[in-house]
């Protein structure tokens, strides 16, 4: 069973993905260790506050002298507006009409990651107004035209409706959103419709942390159960199976293994379809 798939934006894109943030002074250790595991996807940020971009650089910069071709990889990170930024650590400058700022962040990104292009850009969150971000969106656009940026998209974004205007007003459409997954926004499901019949990639964090309840559901201890794995590996590969991309930031060698063998089984439609009530009801 493969572990890649192909975007809307002709991207191919792993079904898991390694996320890097509040790693630290440890990123660089993490990033290597989950590329040598096997993970060929990684998303940062151009955030200090809670990202060390550079680290996943030098863990790129380490893995492609060993022999890994940066084109094996997908690798992405997110313009940070200046309210998701440490007031002292904004790797750009906050005075700056809004289009130099994310030039600015995704320069700084480049450096960053020791790359020529990354495969994904973001929008950390929106804009305070839909205005705005339809200006950081167009600056996006410039980026990917330029071939610097080889598909875009948000983070962050809760209403349908919101997303649906920066769908209809832009011209390069969102190939990607990522957001939260958790019971308080209904698990985005009317989010998650739209997405699919976009063609639009949904990936989820926060997944295991927020979903404790989710972990310990009958139907998923049952699923566990049925085929010798964690019930961890069962809602990721129930995901994975429903077409959303899920990230994991584990520290664990042992997670680490067990999150990249999600795709060495599969759950039945009987489990699949048990597992949605689970978000439905």
């Amino acid at each position: 069973m493969s572990a890649f798939f192909t975007s809307v934006a002709g991207v191919r894109m792993p079904k898991i993905i390694y996320g890097t943030a509040w790693k630290r002074a440890d990123t660089e250790r993490f990033v290597t260790l989950a590329i040598r595991h096997g993970f060929r996807g990684v998303d940062t940020a151009c955030q200090p506050k809670h990202y060390n971009e550079a680290g996943v650089g030098a863990a790129l910069a380490a893995c492609a002298a060993g022999g890994l071709p940066r084109e094996d990889l997908y690798v992405q990170t997110k313009f940070t507006p200046p309210g998701g930024q440490d007031p002292g650590r904004i790797p750009y400058d906050p005075k700056a009409p809004l289009p130099e700022q994310v030039g600015q962040s995704f320069a700084a990104s480049l450096r960053n990651l020791q790359t020529s292009y990354v495969d994904c850009l973001l929008i950390h969150s929106p804009l305070p107004t839909s205005e705005q971000t339809l200006q950081a969106w167009r600056a996006i656009e410039a980026i990917v035209d330029a071939g610097a940026i080889r598909q875009a998209g948000i983070s962050n974004c809760y209403s349908l409706a919101e997303f649906k205007e920066l769908h209809r007003c832009v011209r390069i459409k969102p190939a990607v959103l990522q957001n939260r997954f958790h019971a308080e926004t209904a698990y985005d499901r009317e989010l998650r419709a739209f997405c699919r019949h976009e063609q639009i990639v949904y990936q989820s964090f926060w997944t295991l942390t927020a979903n404790p309840q989710v972990l310990a559901h009958p139907t998923i201890v049952a699923a566990a159960a049925a085929h010798q794995r964690e019930p961890a590996q069962i809602l990721f590969r129930y995901l994975t199976q429903r077409g959303v991309v899920p990230l994991t930031g584990t520290r664990s060698d042992a997670h680490m293994r067990e999150d990249l063998s999600i795709f060495d089984f599969e759950l039945t439609v009987a489990q699949c379809a048990a597992a949605d009530r689970i978000f439905t009801d």
